[in-house]
Order: C-alpha cells, then structure tokens, then sequence
C-alpha cells in the first residue's frame, strides 16, 4: 500500500524540513481499516502558537524574528521546489518552530504532491487566507508558485499581527485580494485560468502597500511581499531568490544576536543541490564571505563552480 506522504517524507532531508524518524501501519475498529503513523522529530511549538501569544498580549512580534523564520521556510520551500514537490497547504500551523533555537521547520506533507505538466491536479487545496488566486479561480495546472504567494501571506500576517487576506469564501476571499492588488488585467486573470478572461470584474485601484503595513515595517518586507503577492504565477519570485533579498541582509550580518542575546540558528549550511537553482551572483549574497566553507563554498581552485548552472551562468 503507497502513501503519498509517506513516499515524499522519504525522500525530503534538510535542516528546515521536519525529519521521518519512523512509521508504522495499525488496525482500525472495523476488519478493513488500516492506519498509516507517522513518528516525527519533537519540535514543541508552531510560528502560529508564538504569533497568537504575541497577539493576545497585544504585541508585534520583533522584525528579526520575521525574517529568520521567513528565511528558513523560503530555504525550505527551494529545496522542495527543486525536486518537483509543491506543498500545497503552507500556513502558520504547519511550520513548527523551537522558540528557544528559532529553528523553523516544514511539516505537514498531507497535501503535497510532485507536479506533472500536463496532469490536472485540485484546486480546492490550501487554507483559506493562505490560498493563491489562481487557486480561487479553479486552476488545475498551477505550479510550486502558489507555496510562494502562501508564504507571502504567512509573512505578512506576522508583519500586521492578523491575516492580510481574511475571507470567509473563494469569493470574500477574492475580494480582499482586489482591494489590495486591484483588479487584475486580462492577461495577468489569463494567467491564472484562461477560463475567466471575458468575466467582469468591479474596476478597482490597487491599494499603496505602504498604507497596509505599520509605519515602522521596514520598506525592504513590502518591496519582498511585492514580489511574492503577484497576480501572475510566473512573474512570483522564487524561493532562493526571495532568501537573498534585502529584507534578510541583516541575516548575514557577523555575529548576528536575536532578541534575549540568543545565537542565530545554522542559516548558512547550504548544499550545492540547493544553490545550483540560482545564479553565482545570488549564490554571493546567500553565502557571505565569513561562512562560506568547502560545503556551501565548493568553488574549484580555478574560482568556478561545480556545477552545470553556474557554468551556463558565468
């Protein structure tokens, strides 16, 4: 008997990835029932858990917090990605952290699926205020993208302290889209499912990101949810690419102390899989001089790299 979860945490090792340790099948009440367990690495806590503490206490929680947990899904999110994994379900409750560490890591692996071109797949995935609009609009050949817009939704609710995209339905849901992005153009909605270009929608101004957010969010998070809140699934930036945005420099600053003069988790222990879907000039950004090592740092004595990608990029 194959189970798809099982089948995909088989394969998935890496550092903000939640770890399989064991599984074992039992019998159910009735003769024909069998359950799949599944035994996972202990992590106490979630980025849900800790943001609806801070909440209830009236707080926001400190920016460098937002960007190391952030920054650790996005690294989750690139390494999936490359192996054709999309996850399908990233929200809050699925990304378990350790508050004394700050690691984060991916779990929940329910609803993923490795995307085949040209298979239909579900559209009605997804929780709700996490759900990408082509999503909403019914699409079965969405790509990795709509993990991205998710984490965009994720990363802008620990921003404001609530979700950006409340809704009780597709539609509501839609809505509150709308009133931030605006109305979308015919060939960003082509985009999203050709089905729908010659449907009407309400004419409406995108709102000024920054009139959303506090005016103490630094403008490098909204230029990042910019980038990762866009109509069209292919104009999204990428998960690597997110990781070495401006928004995390302070990451890759030297001897960089989190709140309570904790040491940062591990941020830098990159694998040549990992760094090989993007180009040396990111890989520059990802890797600062003071942690590259012969791992994150394979350069060969002739300063290139090992890989096909960066020689089709020098």
């Amino acid at each position: 008997m194959q189970n798809r979860e099982l089948q995909i945490m088989r394969q998935l090792h890496h550092v903000n990835i939640v770890q399989l340790k064991h599984c074992f099948y039992c019998n159910g009440e009735k003769p024909d029932e069998l359950y799949l367990n599944l035994v996972l690495e202990y992590i106490p806590d979630t980025v849900y858990g800790v943001a609806r503490q801070l909440q209830k206490a009236k707080q926001y929680m400190p920016i460098v917090l937002v960007k190391i947990y952030i920054y650790q899904i996005c690294r989750a999110l690139a390494y999936i990605h490359s192996t054709g994994i999309c996850h399908r379900d990233i929200k809050p409750q699925n990304l378990l952290l350790n508050p004394r560490s700050h690691v984060v890591k991916l779990c929940d692996f329910g609803s993923a699926k490795v995307l085949q071109k040209n298979e239909p797949n579900v559209s009605y995935i997804c929780s709700r205020y996490y759900r990408a609009p082509e999503l909403i609009f019914g699409a079965t050949d969405y790509t990795t993208a709509i993990d991205v817009w998710s984490l965009g939704c994720v990363c802008a609710e620990l921003l404001l302290g609530q979700p950006l995209f409340p809704g009780e339905s597709g539609v509501d849901q839609l809505v509150e889209i709308i009133k931030v992005l605006g109305t979308p153009q015919r060939e960003e909605i082509e985009a999203m499912n050709p089905n729908y270009t010659e449907f009407q929608f309400p004419q409406i101004k995108a709102h000024s990101w920054s009139k959303i957010f506090r005016s103490r969010t630094p403008p490098e998070a909204i230029n990042l949810l910019s980038k990762m809140l866009v109509y069209d699934p292919k104009n999204r930036v990428k998960p690597l690419e997110a990781a070495a945005h401006p928004f995390f420099d302070e990451l890759r600053q030297e001897n960089l102390k989190l709140p309570n003069d904790v040491p940062a988790p591990e941020l830098f222990n990159f694998t040549l899989q990992e760094l090989s879907q993007v180009d040396v000039s990111t890989r520059e950004i990802l890797v600062p001089p003071h942690e590259r090592n012969s791992t994150n740092w394979p350069v060969l004595e002739d300063g290139s790299w090992p890989d096909a990608a960066a020689r089709a990029t020098s």
